[in-house]
């Protein structure tokens, strides 16, 4: 559902404590698992990251503004044009991560997501937050469906 103030909100229970969840977003080895051809990432306080999120072109990168490990992480998001320059229109996301019996509460709320991608995001997050509670909780989320195809990651 997307909020009235225009973030994109988004929970999902995963079979996972936040400690098993939580390095899906700071370390590069896991986030290629769920949502990623390939990644750089610096996972600590004021650390960038770079994703390749297809391999076709839409490559994300940003830096983190909060890490409270393993309950919370907040990090900026900006996509890249083809040519390698950024969307001057970053976001912010804030992701949560709450002991729920042998699991794991994750909120994940993306704001300031231009108008005009809010259909697309909100597409995004529901497709890799699918895959993330698959491999976080052990399972194995296959190949992504969308690497390869320009414009098929849509965060």
């Amino acid at each position: 559902m997307t909020e009235a103030t225009g973030a994109i909100v988004r929970e999902i229970f995963i079979e996972a404590p936040p400690e098993d969840v939580f390095p899906y977003f700071t370390d590069a080895k896991k986030m290629v698992v769920w949502k990623a051809v390939s990644a750089e990432i610096d996972g600590r306080p004021g650390g960038d990251f770079r994703i390749d999120v297809t391999g076709a072109g839409d490559v994300a990168h940003g830096a983190f503004l909060e890490i409270e490990s393993p309950h919370r992480v907040v990090f900026t998001w900006v996509w890249e044009a083809p040519d390698g320059t950024p969307d001057p229109r970053g976001s912010i996301v804030e992701v949560t991560l709450t002991p729920e019996g042998d699991g794991t509460r994750l909120r994940l709320v993306h704001s300031g997501v231009s108008a005009a991608r809010q259909e697309r995001s909100a597409a995004g997050w529901d497709h890799y937050l699918t895959r993330l509670k698959l491999a976080a909780a052990g399972q194995d989320p296959g190949p992504d469906p969308w690497a390869g195809i320009p414009g098929g990651a849509t965060t």
